[in-house]
């Protein structure tokens, strides 16, 4: 695959965010995440444990590409108004799991009458 020129530094720290600190398993963070340098594909960092303060190096071959297309039947419209949304958590399913439990199928009862 040929370098990507999209992938930008900001990219790859919040990549490197979402691993955790092997020594006490805390997840890095952006801001302590340095890009030392970059060579194609092959990416060379350093970052800080927040919690232990533990330092390492990382090598990593971080390869770029197009962005999967997103697939949906809301309009153009709803899309924009609903992608600032929050995700959907496991406390919602939950709620709703338990609301479902009870209920009896009268959707007419949930909504006030005219």
């Amino acid at each position: 695959m040929a370098h990507d020129e999209n992938m930008d530094e900001g990219m790859v720290k919040k990549l490197l965010s979402t691993l955790t600190c092997s020594i006490c398993g805390e997840p890095y963070v952006a801001a302590n995440v340095q890009v030392l340098g970059r060579r194609e594909e092959l990416w060379f960092l350093s970052v800080s444990c927040k919690s232990c303060h533990s330092q390492g190096l990382v090598a990593a071959v971080i390869k770029g590409g197009k962005p999967q297309e997103v697939i949906t039947d809301l309009s153009p419209e709803e899309f924009a108004r609903l992608s600032g949304q929050e995700a959907v958590a496991g406390d919602d399913i939950l709620d709703m799991h338990d609301f479902l439990k009870g209920f009896d199928g009268d959707f007419s009862s949930l909504f006030p009458k005219k």
